[in-house]
């Protein structure tokens, strides 16, 4: 299987290039579930695009520290792809920003969280399950880092999972477009790097309770299955 990765990252800073590029951050993940695919990155922020969706069989959206409400033309053009590749039946998995993206190019909103930057290992529990959704007989844990999110889902949305406080936290539109809130991607060590990195620009609070999650496994390989059954299941799925 081809994914055409889109790699919307915009960080420079130093800790951001001391760690793998967000491509080969979903390769490791991906690796163990699906080591058949071939994974080709795009660097969408920086102006990087597939020449042409033919010969794509999937598109992956990575998380970023910009805005899906930024002014910037890449991030215009990123959503037009996005409704491009759903008019073309191409499915569509986004993580973080790749979720609030997708949510917008579909006709939903997005905004600040009302209780402010969302860090650390957080766990939903699946309430309304998908048929890619197995294997899982209790909560998800999974790392969060974000300070935006998805206010109304885009219309025929299907809510699997979230929380009282980010409620739209596992998304579906259909079989081809599966998205997530949340970081299967971000290992425990980056996790603990980005929380001393914002050190100073976060509460304390929220950075010490972030820090005490950090000592709880997470379900990063059952999301990884996951994305793989999704895919899978969406190739085979007829098109209309």
């Amino acid at each position: 299987m081809h994914i055409a990765f889109l790699d919307a990252n915009t960080d420079t800073s130093d800790f951001g290039r001391s760690h793998p590029s967000e491509a080969d951050k979903f390769r490791a993940l991906m690796a163990p579930a699906a080591p058949g695919w071939t994974i080709t990155g795009y660097k969408v922020s920086a102006g990087e695009a597939p020449d042409s969706l033919d010969g794509i069989d999937g598109i992956m959206i990575s998380g970023s520290v910009a805005s899906v409400n930024d002014a910037d033309p890449w991030v215009a053009r990123l959503l037009d792809l996005i409704r491009q590749a759903v008019t073309r039946h191409i499915p569509i998995y986004g993580t973080c920003f790749g979720h609030q993206a997708v949510a917008k190019a579909l006709g939903g909103s997005v905004g600040d969280n009302p209780q402010g930057w969302v860090l650390g290992r957080y766990e939903t529990r699946v309430h309304a399950p998908a048929p890619w959704m197995e294997g899982l007989t209790g909560p998800m844990g999974l790392h969060a880092a974000h300070k935006e999110q998805v206010v109304t889902p885009p219309p025929g949305a299907t809510i699997h999972a979230g929380t009282p406080e980010v409620p739209y936290g596992h998304m579906s539109v259909g079989p081809r477009v599966f998205t997530t809130q949340y970081h299967p991607e971000l290992s425990h060590d980056f996790m603990h790097g980005l929380l001393d990195e914002l050190a100073g620009a976060v509460d304390a609070g929220i950075l010490a309770g972030a820090r005490e999650s950090l000592s709880q496994p997470v379900d990063d390989a059952q999301m990884a299955r996951w994305i793989a059954a999704f895919f899978a299941q969406a190739h085979d799925h007829p098109r209309p």
